[in-house]
């Protein structure tokens, strides 16, 4: 944990990154570097009946940290991935401890 959920970014380009990324998110978010997952989803976008170009979203799954080390992650994640891209949505999506078990015990 934190897991983040790529969508829109090539895998090379994710698995280039992802080193030093998690490097820096370690540093950030003050845990252990193997609580981190990266997931690469590819999907299909259509809109009118046409595949479309996938908007670039990366979505980070955590217990929540406060506004200033959000706002830290969501700079480190920007600066690896936003690149020549127009745009890059990051969204964090808070979890509750009373809703997380691991291996069938509450976290």
């Amino acid at each position: 944990m934190p897991m983040l959920r790529v969508k829109g970014i090539p895998q090379e380009e994710v698995m280039k990154e992802s080193k030093v990324l998690i490097d820096e998110l370690v540093e950030i978010i003050e845990c252990p570097r193997d609580y981190f997952t990266i997931e690469l989803i590819n999907n299909t976008f259509i809109m009118d009946g046409e595949v479309v170009v996938p908007p670039t979203i990366i979505e980070v799954a955590w217990f929540d940290r406060g506004q200033e080390v959000q706002d830290k992650v969501a700079k480190a994640i920007t600066s690896h991935f936003k690149k020549d891209r127009e745009c890059l949505d990051v969204v964090f999506q808070g979890l509750e401890h009373k809703n997380y078990y691991e291996n069938g015990e509450h976290f």
